[in-house]
């Protein structure tokens, strides 16, 4: 949203410190001002008690710090919270908090969004049917994990700075259709100044944009790159995935190769399961042979419903056979246990909605 105002989240020391001087102030002010976002999660200048009155209403009628505000909050059995947050232009978008076992809950993976919605309109995601807006600014997909990390200490009562311990792009929209955003927010994010998230505890997911993939073998990044299949073969990914018509397979695993060879990092290759489309033991043959070759991961996840979508979770018994075919076929396996599914907050079922009153 335009307001004639400088945009102050998602600047690094240096930024910050350029401002504070053209503003007429000492360059330790934009020091200051970095705390106040980074480390306290602050979006009101008027909260900055080290700061002379005159200045943070100088800096108040000069700037802004656009953290989005959650609206809503939902809870989970499992301990997993939603988050319903709204931007400074109205636009609202869901962000999850994963809660890690055997560690009381104390630390929590932040699973973050990058678009308003998602044109790629994948057949089985509640993200993709909802529809496209727009991308992120990258101080918006930074203003994520500052708000959430606020909502959290909030909710708990703990002023933990590490509650959030791990960052994974696999909320609403495709990262690499808003590349630069996503890069600019990963290098705030990791900053050990500010929120100081380290690069292997950073994930980005991907539907197999290739063009994005590419760029990222290049970037000398440590994060983990994470790959959305669903399917082994191009027939049934294209009616899955859109994106494969436009970089079917074969395009998808050079680049994949091409990355590892550059790299030396591992690979996870995402496959949701869906009962009847992609489950049968030639489904897992097909996995097995485009994946094997490949420094890779599997990472299993059973169909979360999306209501209006007719999809289903296959049971429990062939979820474990299509694991077991997989882990005898050679390849290195994880299922994801399912977390957030009765708030509608697993994998697949973020989707824009109108905004309501914020509740526990």
């Amino acid at each position: 949203m335009e307001t004639g105002k400088v945009e102050l989240l998602g600047k690094d020391v240096s930024e910050l410190e350029d401002f504070a001087v053209a503003a007429g102030q000492p360059k330790y002010r934009g020091r200051q001002l970095y705390k106040w976002i980074y480390k306290k999660e602050t979006s009101s200048f008027y909260e900055m008690t080290d700061l002379p009155k005159e200045q943070r209403v100088f800096f108040d009628e000069i700037a802004s710090i656009s953290i989005p505000r959650v609206l809503k909050q939902r809870v989970s059995r499992d301990g997993t919270r939603k988050f319903a947050m709204e931007l400074a232009d109205k636009k609202k978008i869901e962000t999850v908090v994963i809660p890690h076992n055997g560690e009381g809950q104390n630390r929590y993976t932040l699973c973050i969004s990058t678009q308003v919605g998602c044109p790629i309109g994948c057949l089985f995601c509640a993200t993709g049917q909802s529809g496209f807006q727009r991308n992120l600014a990258f101080y918006e997909i930074v203003g994520q994990v500052l708000g959430s990390k606020k909502e959290l200490q909030k909710r708990l009562k703990k002023e933990d700075d590490d509650l959030i311990a791990n960052i994974v792009y696999m909320g609403m929209g495709e990262p690499f259709l808003n590349y630069d955003a996503t890069l600019k927010s990963i290098h705030i994010i990791n900053d050990p100044k500010g929120i100081n998230i380290g690069q292997r505890h950073i994930t980005i997911s991907t539907c197999g944009e290739v063009e994005g993939i590419k760029k990222l073998t290049r970037e000398n990044l440590q994060v983990i790159l994470a790959i959305s299949l669903h399917a082994a073969n191009d027939q049934l990914r294209d009616r899955l995935i859109p994106l494969n018509r436009k970089y079917p397979l074969g395009m998808l695993l050079s680049a994949v190769e091409d990355y590892i060879a550059v790299t030396n990092r591992r690979v996870t290759f995402e496959y949701v399961l869906l009962e009847g489309v992609n489950n049968s033991y030639e489904d897992a043959r097909d996995l097995i042979r485009l994946i094997k070759p490949l420094l890779a991961n599997i990472n299993l996840i059973p169909y979360n419903s999306v209501s209006g979508l007719d999809f289903s979770q296959p049971e429990t018994d062939k979820v474990w056979q299509f694991y077991n075919w997989l882990v005898q076929g050679g390849l290195n396996v994880t299922l994801r246990e399912e977390k957030g599914a009765d708030i509608e907050a697993a994998c697949g079922q973020l989707v824009m909605k109108k905004s309501g009153k914020n509740k526990q």
